[in-house]
């Protein structure tokens, strides 16, 4: 194997060399582990695990909290050529059994919190399991098709380090698992230069150093988790772990530990402001260099809200997706050394010199990374702008999707291009812009509606919580446009004999109509009708609205309106 292909396993090496004797992971239940006890207990986890057989292009599915022994098990089957296959703790039984079906490990390790599936996977049959193991440096053990281990167990002793790792078929080092809003998870398979390009990325665009304290908000079983980690890794930066988010446990941790960087999505950054609201001094807000936010855009409420709590904070937010190994652009929200840095959407619409974007909509995403390209299909050098679907390639690119036999052809690459599915345009500054998913793209009256533009115009008003925004069959328009709003609390759904009220906080279709006026929203686009929506909306345990449900619902809703509409 060619030692010029890159490894995330490189990065023992610079951690040994940068902080022998200093902390690289912290937690409150297990401690501190300096630069040399990490590595040698990578190492002697893949010591263990190749005795067990595990070799070049094994998968081994992992189920866990966030914890040192979660990265350290990361590493440890790359480092024999392995393949993690990170599996999402939420998952129900059913769900757990397909993705393993689907990528057929030969070994499950789990944590506590995902014990209970061990014995419904040892009952499946069909399923190629050889070993089952607790995670985590515990006596206790769990059986699996005769084998009794557990990770005590499997670590073998190190005397000196050696670092001549293992490379896996394609270079995969990941299965990370996605889907659609319906069917089954898909397993993308990340090669090791993926995860390195993305690593270069955000130390050059983030800034991540070897001095960064790096608080893990984010689940690692995602992508958005697992490449800010191995970033942090190759940057050399010390790891603090909680074992998932909680407000008032991050908070806590932030103080007590300086923390430096960290990442979100706007729910925590809601979950965060809503927390130390309560506190009057909050001295972490102190520490914290750098934000990046993934998962959806930020209000700007929620700006103002992060900017408030990290106000020595450079707050980025990123776009991206697990077929590219996470971020495909990069956008600064605030930069506390250079105040008028942002990108906010109507001041950006209104920079553009050419009027000519000012009518296509969207939200401003930023700029790609070095290593990434994008183009939109349908644009060119010259002419009018058009949205069109967005296309990447590069080395960030997935090798393919996995199968039971080997990886698979991506099913959306053209001429070395991949389609993400998204639709969006390039201003005259580069900057990408996001219209909406073409899945859910809505034909009313011959115009295209995306329903992440009105959704964005509709959460502008003060009432609404939220807005999922869907197309229903009409006959005369083939689809209208339809929007189901969850409102405030202190705000009321008002019948039409009182929507004109001023003295009251009331909402309704017409009160919302008038605001995507008033907000210039093409007259095609505004919701012909909205409908109060009174629980949350239903995503799946990887966090994608279900906007199918939504969308029957909503048509079951409207059977028993006047025709009239």
């Amino acid at each position: 194997m060619s030692c010029s292909k890159g490894h995330i396993c490189q990065c023992l090496s610079r951690i040994l060399a940068l902080r022998r004797e200093a902390a690289v992971t912290v937690s409150e239940r297990h401690g501190t582990r300096t630069g040399r006890q990490f590595v040698e207990g990578v190492l002697g986890l893949a010591r263990g695990l190749a005795r067990l057989g595990v070799g070049r292009g094994d998968v081994v599915a992992m189920a866990s909290l966030n914890s040192e022994w979660y990265v350290e098990w990361l590493l440890a089957v790359a480092f024999v050529g392995g393949i993690a296959a990170p599996l999402n703790y939420r998952w129900s039984v059913e769900e757990a059994r397909a993705a393993v079906g689907l990528v057929s490990p030969v070994m499950l390790a789990v944590d506590e919190s995902c014990r209970r599936w061990v014995p419904e996977l040892q009952g499946a049959s069909s399923l190629p399991v050889k070993h089952h193991v607790l995670m985590g440096e515990s006596p206790r053990c769990l059986s699996g098709n005769g084998s009794v281990i557990d990770q005590c167990g499997i670590k073998m002793p190190v005397e000196s380090p050696e670092f001549d790792h293992i490379w896996a078929p394609e270079d995969v080092a990941f299965l990370c698992f996605t889907s659609g809003t319906t069917g089954r998870p898909k397993g993308v398979a990340i090669n090791h230069m993926a995860l390195i390009v993305q690593s270069f990325a955000k130390i050059a665009t983030v800034g991540y150093g070897e001095d960064d304290v790096y608080l893990h908000t984010a689940p690692l079983c995602h992508i958005g988790g697992i490449s800010s980690c191995i970033a942090m890794l190759m940057a050399g930066g010390c790891h603090v772990f909680i074992p998932k988010f909680d407000a008032k446990a991050a908070t806590k941790v932030i103080e007590q530990h300086h923390i430096t960087s960290l990442i979100t999505v706007p729910v925590m950054v809601a979950d965060l402001a809503s927390f130390l609201g309560t506190k009057e001094r909050w001295t972490g807000r102190e520490s914290v260099k750098k934000v990046l936010n993934g998962g959806g855009g930020l209000s700007h409420a929620l700006i103002d809200a992060a900017v408030k709590m990290f106000p020595n904070a450079k707050i980025m937010s990123a776009y991206g997706m697990t077929e590219a190994c996470s971020s495909l652009t990069f956008t600064t929200l605030h930069d506390p050394s250079s105040p008028k840095i942002g990108v906010q959407h109507q001041e950006n619409k209104e920079a553009t010199s050419d009027p000519a974007f000012c009518q296509l909509g969207g939200v401003c995403v930023g700029k790609p990374p070095p290593h990434v390209e994008l183009c939109v299909s349908g644009s060119g050098n010259k002419g009018a702008p058009v949205v069109g679907n967005i296309l990447t390639r590069g080395s960030h690119v997935m090798v393919g999707y996995w199968n039971r036999v080997t990886i698979g052809v991506p099913d959306r690459r053209l001429n070395g291009w991949l389609d993400t599915g998204d639709m969006g345009w390039i201003d005259d500054n580069g900057n990408l812009w996001l219209v909406g998913r073409k899945k859910g793209q809505i034909k009313s009256g011959g115009e295209n509606v995306y329903p992440e533009e009105v959704e964005a115009v509709l959460s502008q008003h003060p009432g609404v919580s939220c807005a999922v925004v869907v197309g229903l069959p009409d006959a005369r328009l083939t689809e209208m446009v339809a929007a189901c709003v969850c409102i405030r609390e202190g705000w009321e759904w008002a019948d039409h004999a009182y929507a004109h009220s001023t003295d009251r906080k009331q909402l309704s279709t017409e009160i919302l109509q008038t605001h995507c006026r008033q907000a210039n929203l093409s007259r095609f686009k505004i919701p012909k009708i909205c409908i109060l929506w009174n629980r949350p909306f239903p995503y799946t345990t990887i966090g994608k609205l279900k906007r199918e449900e939504v969308r029957k619902e909503a048509v079951s809703f409207v059977q028993f309106l006047p025709s009239s509409l």
